[in-house]
This record gives C-alpha cells, sequence and structure tokens, in this order.
C-alpha cells in the first residue's frame, strides 16, 4: 500500500498493474526526451543571433514538426490500445466475485459457492486494532485465491461508486441499474488496500476495500468454513 514516503507507484500484485507500470514508465520517457528538446531549443533562443532578412517561409521545417509529433502519438498511442484490450480481457475465470456499493459500505457475494454474502464496514478509528489503518481497514475482507483468474461484477444500489484497488491495477464503475465486470489475477499472497474513487456522498472517501490475497487451499477452507456456518 502507499505511504507518505512513496513518490511512484505501488508495487504491483498482478500482471495488468505490472503492464500500467510498463506503460507509464514508457510515456513518461517520451515526456522527458519531448521536455528536454523543447526546453533546450528554447534556452539556445536566447542567444541565437542569426538574422535571415530574405526568409519567407520553411516548408522542410514546417514538414518535419508536423510529421514526428504524429509519429510521437504513434509510439504513445498504440501500447496504449494494447493495454486497453488486455484490461477488457475476460478468460476463463475460476471465481466470480459480484460487488454492490451502498452508501458508505460493500456489499459482496460469492455466488459460485452457494451464495455467500456479507458487508465490508470500514473500521472507526475508535475501534482499531493497534495494527490497523486508519480510514482503510474494515470488518469483513474479501478473500480471494492467488494464482487464479478472478471476475468481479461491479453495481451500485443507490448512486455512482468505484471499486478501486490500485495494487491489481483495477478501477470499475459501479453504476444504478448497469452491471460492469472486469478480471484481474491475483500474483502473490498479502493484503490489497483500496477504495471507492468517487464522489458518491458526504463520506464519500471512507468506502475502503480490502483483498486479503490466500493459496488456493486456504481459500477453499475458508469457503468451507463459511458454507458450514
Amino acid at each position: 500500500m502507499s505511504t507518505w514516503a512513496n513518490l511512484g507507484l505501488q508495487d504491483s500484485a498482478s500482471p495488468l498493474m505490472e503492464q500500467l507500470i510498463f506503460f507509464h514508465d514508457h510515456a513518461l520517457l517520451i515526456l522527458v526526451m519531448i521536455t528536454v528538446l523543447v526546453g533546450y531549443l528554447m534556452f539556445m533562443l536566447f542567444y541565437n543571433n542569426y538574422i535571415n532578412r530574405f526568409l519567407l517561409h520553411g516548408q522542410l521545417i514546417e514538414m518535419i514538426w508536423t510529421i514526428l509529433p504524429a509519429i510521437i502519438l504513434l509510439f504513445i498511442a498504440l501500447p496504449s490500445l494494447r493495454l486497453l484490450y488486455f484490461l477488457d480481457e475476460i478468460n476463463e475465470p475460476s471465481v466470480t466475485l459480484k460487488s454492490i456499493g451502498h452508501q458508505w459500505y460493500w456489499s459482496y457475494e460469492y455466488s459460485d459457492f452457494n451464495n455467500i454474502e456479507f458487508d465490508s464496514y470500514m473500521v472507526p478509528t475508535n475501534e482499531l486494532a493497534t495494527d490497523g489503518f486508519r480510514l482503510l481497514d474494515v470488518d469483513n475482507r474479501i478473500v480471494l485465491p492467488m494464482n487464479s483468474q478472478i471476475r468481479i461484477l461491479v453495481t451500485a444500489a443507490d448512486v455512482i461508486h468505484s471499486w478501486t484497488v490500485p495494487a491489481l491495477g483495477v478501477k470499475v464503475d459501479g453504476t444504478p441499474g448497469r452491471l460492469n465486470q472486469t478480471n484481474f489475477f491475483i500474483n502473490r499472497p498479502g493484503l490489497f488496500y483500496g477504495q471507492c474513487s468517487e464522489i458518491c456522498g458526504a463520506n464519500h472517501s471512507f468506502m475502503p476495500i480490502v483483498i486479503e490475497s490466500v493459496p488456493v487451499n486456504y481459500f477453499i477452507k475458508w469457503i468451507s468454513n463459511n458454507m458450514n456456518s
């Protein structure tokens, strides 16, 4: 998770987030190159004393500064389109999780396993454990298996919400009357924190999401315990 000292993106926990980080670095490198080139040209203009009284047009330079930005935009657009298709692809999910946004909590359903369902509320500051994170911890975490394809279906019961977990590269809008879906693949165990990233009311920033990624055998044991109870 992010802390006050982080200047970059969080460490990825899914292949999609790794691709997003690669694209971020790729686009940032292009921006730095453009900034350095334009800055150098502007700086050198201050010390340029050349004057050409007979210069009426510069067709060559105009062709260069028209074609070059178009090529640069292609270097940004093509990887971006590739990434968009990756993010939308659903590959035979092992587990389907339903997420319903309310003001100001999430409801979850594991419809593959005899409809296990629960609400997930933020833990108030005065009830927080000593090792808990303020405004980020919840009373009921989402437990998901690692190294498995997960599909999430997101909607909302009242206003627009957004189910966002940065470490997984997932951001899905939950809209009343509409069902959105995406997929992700968690490649390591751990706790991954997120929040609703829509302005859905006075307490819109206090709808935290906590995913607990566990090995498959632990997930099966958790499912069994919840089905029996």
